[in-house]
């Protein structure tokens, strides 16, 4: 009886110990989780990784056909050699995000620039091809604003830009580009605290110039497509909250703002600083635009995830992102 109450003891005195072990494990386990998911926001890291796990390493990636799709896979296609340079290239920036603070909203994801990548990419530069008369680079490009590359493209992109920092260094190059006949579209962030993140960014570039908010008659919205609907039926969310949104038994029926990404501080459930999309752009002196926003909408989702639900490609991909993005293209190259 004796021997066996002694064991009944140590075991007890070995369970705060079997507890801690199993806590450090899975702390080394989440860990591990979160860097698989993301990256390693220290300075000076430069490997990320897709939202399908691929490795990207930021000082040697160029073009988003070395990365393997995450999604459904994307097309193929080729051009004639002899204008292998003369096609339209969808440019993606690689940049720096903000640290959290009381001025940037949390609620950015912790993707950064490689968001959709590379799928979006490439998807969209395919149905530019087969759905107007712009041949389009089969391979994108990804580079950073100091690159002396950045002068061969009139176009930039620039994902989930609600947690920008643009380095001292970026900023003359990216006004150099803009003043030069340049244009940066800046997509998929939602709530104001990552617009004012974003707005004060350009301002350090364009510090004369404002924003202004284009409404559903802007040219713009009827170069290609004849876009008649309001503003918020433009809006596309994530591929789930669009998959929810449609769905009658869901709690977010109808729903399609990303009403989670309103500032963590002040939360609402219905997501009003994120309700409304808006188009808001900058314009030289001559009317041409700068930069072009479009604010509380993923544009890009509805070219990355087009193949993954019948439901998701009919009502926001369809409907909705390539619509908007063929506009969005054909408006500026030829404006």
């Amino acid at each position: 009886m004796k021997s066996a109450r002694m064991m009944s003891q140590l075991r007890l005195l070995q369970l705060p110990l079997v507890l801690l072990m199993l806590l450090t494990t899975l702390g080394v386990a989440l860990a591990q989780q979160r860097q698989r998911r993301g990256r390693d926001w220290a300075e000076g890291s430069h490997i990320v990784r897709t939202e399908g796990g691929e490795l990207v390493d930021e000082d040697t990636v160029r073009t988003a056909r070395e990365i393997a799709s995450h999604s459904t896979g994307t097309p193929n296609w080729t051009n004639d050699p002899a204008f292998a340079r003369d096609v339209f290239t969808f440019v993606r920036v690689l940049y720096s995000r903000a640290p959290d603070g009381p001025d940037i909203s949390r609620s950015a994801s912790h993707w950064g620039w490689v968001t959709d990548f590379p799928d979006s990419d490439l998807n969209l530069s395919f149905r530019l091809q087969q759905v107007t008369s712009m041949k389009t680079d089969p391979e994108g490009r990804v580079l950073r604003l100091t690159d002396p590359a950045l002068f061969d493209y009139p176009w930039i992109y620039m994902v989930e830009p609600g947690r920008l920092r643009l380095k001292a260094e970026e900023i003359e190059p990216l006004r150099k580009f803009l003043n030069n006949g340049g244009v940066l579209w800046a997509d998929d962030f939602w709530g104001q605290k990552q617009w004012d993140n974003f707005a004060r960014a350009i301002k350090r570039v364009l510090p004369e110039r404002e924003f202004e908010d284009l409404d559903i008659t802007n040219q713009i919205f009827h170069c290609v497509f004849d876009i008649k609907v309001p503003m918020n039926k433009l809006q596309t969310p994530n591929s789930r909250r669009g998959i929810d949104s449609l769905n009658p038994n869901s709690g977010v029926f109808g729903v399609t703002w990303e009403n989670y990404h309103d500032d963590y501080d002040n939360y609402d459930y219905q997501g009003r600083a994120a309700h409304d999309m808006h188009v808001r752009a900058v314009f030289d002196d001559k009317g041409r635009i700068m930069v072009i926003a479009t604010h509380n909408c993923d544009n890009g989702d509805g070219w990355e995830r087009e193949g993954e639900d019948d439901g998701f490609f009919h009502e926001f991909s369809e409907k909705r992102a390539y619509p908007l993005a063929v506009n969005v293209m054909f408006y500026l190259m030829t404006h």
